[in-house]
């Protein structure tokens, strides 16, 4: 008997008809709007303000949020796509798209009550910029050696500590804050707040003068007796340790996503220079050294893609993809390296200057190995499924 043919099953880099429409109005969107400011945002460490008002009318910012609290009501994958395109001109402007879709209202979302919805997500959707707070000084990779506090009062919270390297925090007006509730149970004791800017007792404090990233703000949080309603606790008292375990694991598709992206981006800036660099009397893209090491990076590229597109379906889908995540995110940033330290090379002495983009790819590219759980976190947990 002769067997039945498969059915037909596309790769897992086919985009559908309005996933095709989605990508090609966010590249024109970043190289027409986003790319004539990225050296000018670059230097001043600053995010214009009428760029993060373009993210928000175009929706950018509100990708999954239904429409009925004002969003476009799409798909993660959507928001890994727009991460990677806005990446790939600027990795700054794809950190502000990434953490507010990917894990501030991902988290709203998913744990967020019906009345935080309607309250929040409609701000997030329409004008207000979202930060995610949960790192200090002592606790980094061990995210759960938090020391913020939070005081029960009955109708309200009194929360007291410090946050560092919160991204977005200039711009944000809604801080995703993670505070022990009952310190003497550990991480069991971990809960989650929504807080608003303008609570009392909270500060936005120095913000950091960084290698790359440089127009994407990372600032210090400061909470002083920070008031905030029992309305506005995140889910149930102490179960923030899952909340924020939980986001993570899908942060770090996105941060995947923000690699290949930049990798990308340094990959097409350095094809484009080898066909118009002209040495020995011929382009340097006649040069089968140059091929050769152009052909490496564009296989390390898709090799990353792959792993990031996988992950995001497979989240999508509600199958299980931690560990999928896990590999995307350490890959991906290893060969974002790779490439933009490549790319620099392709371009020769000019590529460390200022002038050209790709030196500001390579700083960027630092970060992708260290933020969200740091490539040897990446590898703990890959090593775990692997072991049982």
């Amino acid at each position: 008997m002769i067997a039945e043919a498969a059915p037909a099953t596309h790769a897992l880099t086919h985009l559908s008809e309005e996933e095709q429409l989605f990508r090609s109005t966010v590249r024109a969107f970043a190289r027409q709007q986003i790319a004539p400011h990225v050296r000018e945002m670059d230097e001043a460490g600053a995010f214009r303000k009428d760029i993060l008002d373009r993210l928000f009318e175009i929706g950018l910012m509100g990708i999954e949020i239904p429409e009925e609290f004002g969003g476009q009501g799409g798909s993660f994958f959507q928001c890994v796509l727009a991460i990677e395109e806005i990446s790939a001109v600027d990795p700054s402007a794809g950190v502000i798209v990434d953490v507010q879709n990917t894990i501030v209202n991902n988290a709203i979302l998913k744990w967020g009550t019906r009345d935080q919805h309607q309250r929040y997500l409609t701000r997030l959707a329409r004008d207000t910029v979202g930060s995610y707070a949960l790192s200090e000084a002592g606790s980094g990779s061990d995210a759960f050696a938090l020391k913020t506090t939070a005081t029960d009062c009955g109708d309200h919270f009194l929360l007291n500590g410090r946050k560092l390297w919160i991204s977005n925090a200039k711009e944000s007006g809604v801080f995703l804050v993670f505070a022990n509730a009952n310190p003497p149970a550990g991480y069991r004791g971990i809960t989650a707040f929504i807080v608003e800017r303008e609570f009392p007792g909270f500060e936005v404090g120095k913000k950091e003068d960084k290698l790359g990233l440089r127009a994407s703000s990372t600032c210090e949080l400061i909470l002083d007796d920070c008031r905030v309603p029992r309305a506005n606790v995140m889910g149930e008292v102490g179960k923030g340790y899952k909340i924020a375990i939980e986001t993570l694991n899908e942060g770090r598709i996105a941060i995947g996503a923000q690699m290949i992206g930049l990798a990308r981006g340094a990959l097409d800036h350095a094809i484009a220079y080898a066909k118009q660099r002209v040495q020995f009397g011929q382009r340097i893209a006649d040069f089968q050294g140059v091929q050769f090491e152009l052909a490496k990076m564009a296989v390390e590229v898709e090799a990353a893609r792959l792993l990031v597109y996988n992950a995001a379906r497979l989240r999508d889908a509600g199958q299980p993809f931690v560990t999928e995540a896990a590999m995307a995110k350490y890959f991906s940033s290893e060969i974002a390296e790779k490439v933009a330290s490549k790319a620099v090379e392709v371009f020769g002495g000019v590529g460390i200057s200022k002038e050209y983009p790709v030196e500001k790819l390579y700083r960027d590219a630092k970060i992708g190995r260290i933020y969200e759980g740091t490539s040897n976190i990446q590898l703990m947990t890959i090593a775990k499924k692997l072991l049982g």
